[in-house]
């Protein structure tokens, strides 16, 4: 299930890489460059230390998976994707 849920958000991603700005958030962030992805993905991760100290499971949950799709993002301006980062955690593995 959740490869299938990271294969449509890069799909997703993806897609929206060439899309107008105004049609998305992704396609926003892709039109700004990537120092506003990497301000997002600095923000996102102060959010989940926060979320974490705050003690909150559920908050810190919904922060993470904001990280983690902003992450994504970041990838995909790289040219890369979930699965680059999955491969090299099997290998550490």
């Amino acid at each position: 299930m959740s490869d299938d849920v990271l294969q449509r958000l890069t799909e997703t991603i993806e897609a929206r890489k060439q899309a107008a700005p105004e049609t998305s958030y992704v396609a926003k962030l892709f039109g700004k460059g990537e120092d506003a992805i990497l301000k997002k993905v600095g923000e996102e991760a102060t959010e989940v230390v926060l979320a974490a100290k705050g003690g909150d499971r559920s908050h810190l949950v919904y922060e993470t998976a904001d990280l983690w799709f902003h992450c994504m993002v970041l990838l995909a301006q790289h040219g890369l994707n979930a699965n680059d980062v999955l491969d090299e955690l099997a290998r550490r593995e």
